[in-house]
C-alpha cells in the first residue's frame, strides 16, 4: 500500500475489539493519497498541560513538547506508534492516519514559560512525533510555539525529517543568535529507494541533506541523528552519511540502533516480509543478535545503542566517522541566563 508505512492495524492491547485486517491494494500512487482508505483525519483535543517531564537516563532532556499525537509521515520503525493505543487507535495505519492535534499548544507553553517557578532548562520539541509533519502545513502549531520560546528568550531543541523546518527559518535565526536554538535533522539512509519504502512521506534524503545546508548557512546549529539503525538494511550508510552531513555543515552526529517494543513488531516484520521478503528474516535476525536475542528491548543504558557483535561493530564505526569527519566540531552550549530575565512583562521592557 503506497503512501503509507504500515500495511495492517494490530488491535489495541487496551480494547476488547479484535480488527479485521483488510486485504493490501499494492496498486496505490501518491495521486490517489487522498482516497477514503489513505486519507489523513485530523481530530481536535485539548491538553491541560503541554510540558512532558522526561524521566528516562537514555534521552539527554528534561522536558519534552508534542504538538501532534500520531504522525502521518508513516516511519514504519518508530517506536511512538506504541502510543497511539493509549488514545484507543492503533499503532499501525491509525496511528498515520488519525492525528490529533493539540491547538492550545502555544497558549499552554507561554503559560508555563511566564510562571516565577519555571527555570530555564531546554525543551526538546517533539520527542515522541514530527512537530513539522504535514499537519503543521495546515495548523502552524509548531511556529506559533517557536514564537513562544523567542518571545520569552526560551531555549529549544528542535527534531524533525521534514524540510518544512525552513519554512521558520526567521524565527530560528533569531533564537541562533542568542544560542537558543539547536536543530537535530534525521537522515535514517542515503538510499532514497529504500527511504520510500521506509518513511512514505517524509522528505527525500536528497531535500534533507539539503536542509542540513541551509540551516548551517543561516547560523543555525545542526546535529544529524541517524536513527535508527536497523543491520541489514542501513549501516552501510555510516562513514558516507558523516562525511555528507558534515560537508553540509553538520558539528555532530549521533545514532540510535532500532528496537521493535510493543505493536511497533508487529507492524514492521509486517511491512518487511511485504517489502523485502528476501531480506526479512536475515534483517530480523540481525535485530534479535543487537537485543539480546528479541526484537524488543526495555532495558535503561542498553536499548539505545544494542550489545553484541554486531552493536560493537556499529559503535566503532561511528567512533571512526566522528573522529574523521567532526574532530573540530560541536554544538554550542545554550543560554541559559536570557529568559529570566524576558519572563518578566516589566523587565521586557528595558
Amino acid at each position: 500500500m503506497k503512501g503509507r508505512g504500515a500495511q495492517l492495524n494490530p488491535s489495541s492491547p487496551y480494547e476488547k475489539m479484535v480488527r479485521d485486517q483488510q486485504p493490501v491494494d499494492w496498486s496505490q500512487t501518491p495521486d490517489e493519497w487522498e482516497s477514503p482508505e489513505l486519507r489523513t483525519e485530523y481530530l481536535p483535543t485539548h491538553p491541560k498541560t503541554i510540558l512532558n517531564k522526561v524521566d528516562s537516563p537514555d534521552v539527554p532532556a528534561d522536558w519534552s513538547l508534542n504538538p501532534y499525537q500520531g504522525c502521518e509521515h508513516g516511519c514504519v520503525y518508530c517506536y511512538a506508534r506504541n502510543t497511539h493505543p493509549y488514545w484507543g487507535y492503533s499503532a499501525g495505519l491509525d496511528f498515520e492516519q488519525k492525528i490529533l492535534v493539540k491547538h492550545n499548544s502555544a497558549f499552554l507553553l507561554e503559560d508555563m514559560l511566564r510562571k516565577k517557578s519555571w527555570k530555564a532548562s531546554p525543551v526538546m520539541f517533539a520527542g515522541n512525533t514530527d512537530i513539522y509533519q504535514p499537519a503543521e502545513r495546515k495548523f502552524k502549531i509548531t511556529r506559533a510555539c517557536l514564537e513562544v520560546f523567542w518571545k520569552y528568550r526560551h531555549p529549544v531543541s528542535l527534531i524533525t525529517k521534514n524540510s518544512l523546518v525552513l519554512r521558520d527559518l526567521d524565527i530560528l535565526r533569531n533564537l541562533a543568535s542568542e544560542n537558543l536554538v539547536h536543530a537535530a535533522i534525521s537522515i535514517t539512509t542515503l538510499d532514497e529507494p529504500l527511504r520510500q519504502f521506509l518513511e512514505p512521506r517524509t522528505a527525500s534524503v536528497k531535500q534533507r541533506l539539503k536542509t542540513v545546508e541551509t540551516l548551517s548557512e543561516a547560523g543555525i546549529p545542526v546535529f544529524v541523528m541517524m536513527a535508527p539503525i536497523i543491520p541489514g538494511l542501513n549501516e552501510h550508510d555510516i562513514f558516507a552519511m558523516a562525511k555528507a552531513v558534515s560537508e553540509r555543515g553538520a558539528l555532530g552526529m549521533g545514532y540510535t540502533m532500532v528496537r521493535l517494543n510493543g505493536d511497533v513488531a508487529q507492524v514492521f516484520e509486517d511491512w518487511l516480509r511485504k517489502a523485502m521478503p528476501d531480506r526479512a528474516d536475515k534483517v530480523l535476525n540481525k535485530i534479535r543478535e543487537a537485543h539480546g536475542g528479541s526484537l524488543h528491548d526495555f532495558r535503561s543504558g542498553t536499548r539505545m545503542r544494542g550489545e553484541g557483535k554486531i552493536a560493537e561493530i556499529i559503535r566503532d564505526q561511528f567512533r571512526l566517522a566522528r573522529e574523521k569527519f567532526f574532530q573540530d566540531k560541536k554544538m554550542p552550549a545554550y543560554n541559559l541566563d536570557l529568559h529570566e530575565h524576558y519572563k518578566s512583562p516589566q523587565l521586557r521592557l528595558f
